[in-house]
Order: structure tokens, then C-alpha cells, then sequence
């Protein structure tokens, strides 16, 4: 296998278990009895804490010689954290058990990409591919599990994301390249410290990967309470899976067809930052009104811009802001704003949000999204003008 093939298979694995785990853990958490506060207090604690787990878990994996080494060993974490839920009762034990498979999840995607894009570059493969690759994944877990899910019990969401973080961790340790962490001697703890501080002073790095983090965090009432809404709706699980499924699809049309072609044109990540934004501030205020099946499936399309343009832009913004001995510290400060301090506020105000206004929580994320493009908006000329 190609070293591409081997991120593609990587990819596959982890967002495999996000298809299952994004859409339908609230509703594993529903049928144990929580309200949606508890639910929002839940999913969002491990978000939060990212603040300091995210840093920590960064500079701790830079201490390995292999990048390979400490994917395998969060994979463990991912799942055994997991599978100890499904195997507890309790808002006490699930907490604590959430908490550990979701920290190891998240700081998952950042390794991960950072390997990926050492070695796109070093064999001239296009990041987008094997990233794409786990959208597919993502696609195949909501389509599979929704249907799955109208015969099955709900357990099976705990069963399918508890075996796919074990093939994570299986693949890092038996068939990612041995990629190194440093072209010496890893550095030491106090100075990868320093470097995660240097970036901490950038005001124009910390603001462009605020406006990635708005808008990425906006998505967290459609992750944490989609399938509950659309279930009062009459809308069932299967057609839920394929909502999202139908989302992920447009998303990796974009990273395969439009995103070569981007690059190609000259098309910078200041216009593909601006444009998820305002697609961000559309889609959300019109889920505000609780629209019929039909509109749902173009603004599930809008996806492909919220998300996925928005990410797309974030990464190519720590390439050309953030030294290349601070990359990891940087993707991984990128993740700890969009997928946990912010998107973990969002998501504890989500709970009580849908308690009292139902689809009207949406309103909260498009005015999330507005501050993101505020944000973006000046950073026109850093980023070089396009």
C-alpha cells in the first residue's frame, strides 16, 4: 500500500466511528433517560476541556520518535473510554467514560492530519484525497447505522464506534508509515511549550483560527440535536442517516473535484473562509424555522461550504502562518478552538436551547457564524488577498 493509501484507510477507521458517533449518540443518551441539558452537559464536557487537553495531548505526542506511536495509543483511549459506556450506568460513570473516548477522538484528527500532510508533501499526493476518503467513511456510517437502527437496538451506536476506534489504533501501530517526529532528537517538553506560546502571541494567527472555530463550532446544535428534532418531525432514522449522509457526499465532491481545481486557480482560504461563513450564517437561520423534509436536503448541501470549505481554509492557514516546527502545536490549537472551547460552549448552551425553543436553537449558530466572518474579514491581506 502507498502511504496515501494507508492515511486513506486511517481516515476511514476514525471518521467511521464520528458517522456513528456525531448523529446518534444523543439518541443513545435519550433512550438511557437524559434530558437534553443532561445530553448538552454530556458531550460538551470533553469539548471544553480541550482547552488543556488538546496543548497537553500535542505536546506529549511530540515527544515520540514515530507519529504512528501515540495515534495507536489514543485509538486504545478512543476504545476503551467508549466501550466502557455502553458497559456503566449512570450520568456519573458516562461522563467520565464519554469524556475519555471523546479527548482521544478529538486529539485523533489533528495527529493525524499533521501526518498526512507531512507526507502528501513529501510524495506529492493531494491532502484532500485520503481526507476524503474518510468522508466517505462518514457517509457509509450514517447510511449504515440509520438503517441498521430500525431493527437493532440502540446500542449497536456504542458496539459499531468501540470496534472502529480498535482498528485505529490496530492500523496506526501495524501500517502507517514510521514517519518521524523530528528530523533529530525530539525536541524537549519546555520547548515545545515555547512554541505552543509563540503561536499563542500571533494576534493574526489566534484571529484566523477564531473564524475557523466559529463557524466550525456553529454545527453543534445540528450535531448534538438533529435526529432528536427531526424524529419529533416524524422524520426516521433511516432518513436522518441519509440527511447527513447526503451532506457528507456534496462535502467530498468538494474536497475531490472543486479543491484540486482551487489550487489550480490560485483561490486562496481568505475566499474559501469568507464563503463557508456566509453559507454558514444561511443554513442555520434557516433551520431556525424547523423547515419540511423537502428543504432540508439543499441546506444539508450547504455542508459541503460550512464544513468542509471551512476546514479546507483552516488548514491551508496554519501552512502559511505557522512555522514548521510548530505544526502540530498549531493544527492542534486550530482543533482546540473549533472542535473544543468554542464548539463545547455551544454545545452546553445547546442542551438548554432546545429544552425551551426547539428548532429555534439554530438562531444561536447563525449568529456564531456572523462573528466568524466578522472575524475573517480583515485578514484579507495576511493571507494574501485572495
Amino acid at each position: 500500500m502507498t502511504a496515501a493509501q494507508r492515511m486513506a484507510l486511517q481516515y476511514v477507521l476514525l471518521f467511521g466511528a464520528s458517522g456513528v458517533s456525531l448523529p446518534f449518540a444523543g439518541l443513545w443518551f435519550r433512550s438511557q433517560g437524559l434530558s437534553g441539558a443532561e445530553i448538552g452537559t454530556l458531550l460538551a464536557a470533553p469539548m471544553l476541556a480541550r482547552v488543556a487537553s488538546g496543548p497537553l495531548l500535542a505536546v506529549w505526542a511530540d515527544g515520540f520518535h514515530r507519529r504512528r506511536t501515540p495515534i495507536a495509543l489514543l485509538g486504545l483511549a478512543m476504545a476503551g473510554g467508549y466501550g466502557a459506556a455502553g458497559l456503566v450506568d449512570g450520568f456519573a460513570a458516562w461522563a467520565v467514560c464519554w469524556f475519555v473516548g471523546a479527548t482521544a477522538a478529538a486529539a485523533l484528527i489533528p495527529l493525524t492530519d499533521v501526518l498526512t500532510l507531512r507526507l502528501a508533501a513529501r510524495d506529492g499526493f493531494s491532502f484532500s484525497l485520503p481526507r476524503g476518503c474518510g468522508s466517505a467513511a462518514f457517509v457509509a456510517a450514517n447510511l449504515g447505522m440509520g438503517a441498521l437502527l430500525l431493527a437493532a437496538p440502540v446500542d449497536a451506536v456504542i458496539v459499531w464506534t468501540t470496534l472502529a476506534a480498535l482498528g485505529v489504533a490496530a492500523v496506526a501501530a501495524f501500517l502507517l508509515p514510521p514517519e518521524p517526529v523530528a528530523d533529530g532528537v525530539p525536541a524537549a517538553g519546555l520547548e515545545r511549550f515555547r512554541g505552543l506560546g509563540r503561536l499563542l502571541a500571533d494576534p493574526v494567527f489566534m484571529t484566523a483560527i477564531f473564524a475557523v472555530g466559529m463557524v466550525q463550532a456553529a454545527h453543534a446544535f445540528q450535531y448534538g440535536f438533529s435526529a432528536i428534532l427531526w424524529k419529533t418531525q416524524g422524520i426516521s432514522e433511516a432518513v436522518t442517516g441519509q440527511l447527513w449522509a447526503f451532506g457528507v457526499v456534496v462535502e467530498i465532491g468538494l474536497m475531490w473535484l472543486f479543491e484540486p481545481w482551487r489550487r489550480r486557480a490560485g483561490i486562496g482560504p481568505w475566499s474559501l473562509l469568507m464563503t463557508g461563513s456566509a453559507a454558514a450564517v444561511l443554513r442555520w437561520s434557516a433551520m431556525a424555522f424547523a423547515p419540511p423534509l423537502w428543504l432540508l436536503w439543499p441546506l444539508q448541501a450547504l455542508h459541503a461550504l460550512t464544513f468542509a470549505a471551512t476546514f479546507l481554509a483552516g488548514v491551508q492557514i496554519v501552512e502559511r502562518l505557522a512555522p514548521r516546527d510548530s505544526q502540530t502545536a498549531a493544527q492542534t490549537l486550530g482543533s482546540v478552538l473549533s472542535a473544543g472551547l468554542l464548539i463545547g460552549l455551544a454545545t452546553a448552551a445547546s442542551g438548554p436551547l432546545y429544552d425551551r425553543f426547539g428548532a429555534g436553537g439554530y438562531w444561536a449558530m447563525a449568529v456564531m457564524a456572523a462573528i466568524g466572518l466578522a472575524a475573517a474579514a480583515p485578514l484579507r491581506l495576511r493571507l494574501g488577498g485572495r
